[in-house]
């Protein structure tokens, strides 16, 4: 069982995959004892602007500020054992990569980073720089896990939702929640 999850949103375009994820997540609540959400500043206003609303703080969860360094998910001994990041900015993706700490969502990263636990990043950039690609490397080197938000068509989808929902179940995937999602030979759990 996933027993405490940090989901992170960065100042990226696509907060419709933030969106999703944590309202997938609400209905696999049984598969998980705490998720905590921290929004960076940029990450609200882009929500509002995409989505439409500012309701990202209104789901069941614990919700920090990312200036609150006091918050338990800046502490390994808080024993958070997944952080993703959904969508994830190049600056956060770069703060991270270079360890610097200045923010809750880059701090977090780092411990679970350090506690050697999973982190994935949904990056959401294109076209990439060198500089992107050297950032991505020293994740995964560091054992995170880039999942660009790629969306992908087997499934058919028929619309923005349908399309995101494949990133998001990627996601959902990686972190080995049970769920009914498309595979390559129909759908499966």
């Amino acid at each position: 069982m996933i027993n405490k999850i940090i989901v992170a949103v960065a100042g990226a375009s696509g907060s419709i995959y933030a969106k999703i994820l944590l309202d997938k997540l609400v209905k696999l609540q049984n598969q998980f004892d705490e998720l905590s959400i921290v929004f960076s500043k940029n990450a609200k206003d882009i929500w509002k602007h995409e989505i439409g609303n500012v309701d990202f703080n209104k789901y069941p969860f614990s919700y920090y500020e990312n200036n609150d360094f006091s918050a338990p998910v800046a502490s390994g001994s808080s024993k958070y054992n997944t952080m993703i990041i959904c969508p994830c900015s190049m600056g956060t993706l770069a703060r991270i990569a270079n360890g610097t700490s200045d923010d809750l969502i880059s701090r977090s990263a780092d411990v679970i980073l350090k506690e050697r636990k999973k982190l994935i990043l949904v990056t959401r950039e294109s076209p990439l720089s060198i500089i992107h690609i050297n950032n991505m490397k020293t994740i995964i080197l560091a054992g995170g896990v880039i999942c660009p938000a790629n969306p992908s068509f087997y499934s058919k989808p028929a619309n923005i939702n349908e399309l995101t929902s494949t990133v998001v179940d990627k996601i959902l995937n990686l972190t080995d929640f049970k769920f009914d999602s498309y595979s390559w030979d129909g759908y499966s759990d």
